[in-house]
This record gives structure tokens, sequence and C-alpha cells, in this order.
């Protein structure tokens, strides 16, 4: 079986305060995008093993894609099978993209189909949770509202259909490092989520693009908050109605209503940065 794994982007991304347990209570409006891995799930044989076609990507326990079969298969210890996962990347690795979170919710979704389980959305997503913070999200796919550590989910309106531009810089952000750079009693800006959902609401996509914000933005180290910034200056010159970095980063995305401005886009990017794709807002996932 060939399941797809969306890549997700942070519309908003908001960092409300410090738990007593070490995570972070975020408020995020999130989003699949058409830009995804493909992963093949072959039961049989004895055992799990897992294979990407990156060498530098974990085949053991570490990948959230057979730590997602581990949690389905204790979940229901009857159905459980020898199963190889094959995964082709190209969701870039270390991007704020979800890449890891969406394997793992793929093999979810995957093996619920696979095996006959009937496991609902909401079951599988919170089976997800066990796995990582954005794999319940990248379980339900579509437009969402995340709270907590990212676990508690509300279904939001879809983003209006759109183009969306996505550029990574060639270089690596820690997650940790910038929560440890965070103060959340100094954020001094925070993103518009009500008007963000209302925009939803509205089917309002400039209304959407023009309230996007991401606080980690502003606690990125200056060297590579210069080179967000002129990935986000360029996207917005070449026609975006609002661009932002994803996530922890340092991906940065914009949102176009022209197909035309986005590809030139994409093309102009293209030529500095590899990491540059062309995607949209995928119907169902």
């Amino acid at each position: 079986m060939e399941v797809k794994a969306w890549a997700k982007l942070n519309l908003t991304l908001d960092i409300l305060r410090r738990r007593a347990d070490g995570y972070h209570d975020l408020e995020m409006v999130m989003q699949a995008v058409s830009l995804h891995d493909t992963l093949t799930l072959t039961p049989g044989g004895e055992g799990l093993r897992v294979s990407t076609d990156l060498d530098y990507l974990p085949d053991d326990e570490s990948n959230l894609a057979a730590r997602a079969a581990r949690r389905f298969f204790r979940a229901r210890p009857e159905l459980e099978v020898g199963l190889d996962i094959a995964i082709t990347k190209r969701i870039p690795v270390c991007a704020g993209l979800g890449g890891g979170s969406s394997d793992g919710a793929a093999v979810l979704r995957g093996l619920n189909e696979l095996t006959g389980a009937g496991l609902s959305v909401t079951e599988l997503a919170a089976l997800g949770a066990d796995v990582g913070s954005d794999v319940p999200f990248c379980v339900l796919g579509g437009t969402a509202l995340a709270r907590g550590r990212g676990e508690q989910l509300t279904p939001l309106p879809p983003l209006p259909p759109c183009h969306v531009v996505i550029c990574k810089p060639p270089f690596p952000i820690s997650t940790p490092e910038l929560f440890g750079r965070v103060d959340c009693r100094r954020i001094a800006r925070r993103p518009d989520t009500a008007g963000v959902m209302a925009a939803l609401e509205a089917g309002d996509l400039a209304g959407v693009a023009r309230r996007m914000y991401n606080v980690f933005e502003d606690v990125l180290p200056p060297r590579k908050k210069a080179a967000v910034d002129q990935i986000k200056t360029e996207l917005i010159a070449a026609g975006a109605l609002g661009a932002i970095m994803s996530g922890s980063g340092p991906t940065v995305f914009g949102l176009f209503d022209r197909p035309d401005l986005a590809r030139e886009a994409a093309r102009r990017l293209g030529e500095e940065y590899r990491d540059t794709f062309l995607a949209e807002i995928p119907r169902a996932v």
C-alpha cells in the first residue's frame, strides 16, 4: 500500500506559556499542503523494517514511522504483522514542515486501512499524540487550530484554494534552542489567531495571508533571521499575499492567488535555493 504523507504549514504560531512538565502551551493554525513524502507499507516476514532513500535518516526505533507502527500494534496487538516501511522523501528534513511527523501519521492511517482496524480519525490522532506533537494534526490534515503541545485539535474552514511557494534556506535550526530563547512574558508581537480564523470562515485568502505570524521569527539568531527575512522579502516582492516561517523553521512559505506569479517566484528562488517547491492546498488528505 502506498500512502502520501502531507507536509504541514503553520499559518500562525504562538507560544503561550511554559508548562511544569517542560513543554510549552502553543496555539497554532495549521495547514496541510500538497508537498509530500510517499510511504510504501508491505506486510509480511518478521519484525518491523524501515528504509528511506536518504542514507542519513535513521532506520531504527528513532524514526517516527517505526514509532507509529509500534504504537498502532500496541493498541491493536491482535493485528500485528511483520511490516516493511519504505519512505521516499520529498519534504526537506529539519525544516519546520513536519516531515517526520507526517510520515508517522501516514503509517497510522495506512495500517488502519491495511489491517481493517476501523479506528476513527480521532482515535488515530490520539495514538499519534504518543508518537510526536505534530502527528495528531498530520493524521487529521486539512486546516485546524492546534493547542496544548499540538495535540488538541479543532477543525477549521479550509484555506481558500491558492498556490504556495515553499523555500528552505541551506541551514538547520535547533527547535530546543529556539524554545530556550523564548521568554513568554516578553513576547512583544503575537499572531492574530482569532482574525485568521475569522478570515478562514469568510473564505478571505488575503485576510488570512496578511494576519499570518510566527513568534519564533523574533528569537532567531541574527544571521539566520536575516536569511529568513530575505526570502520573505523576495516572496512578497514576487506577489505573495503574505509570507512567514513555518514551525521552528527555517523554511519560509508564501501564499499566492495567481499561479503565474507563484511559478515565477518558485523559479527565481529555485535558482538560489535547492529546496524550493511549488505546492497547492490538497483537496483531501
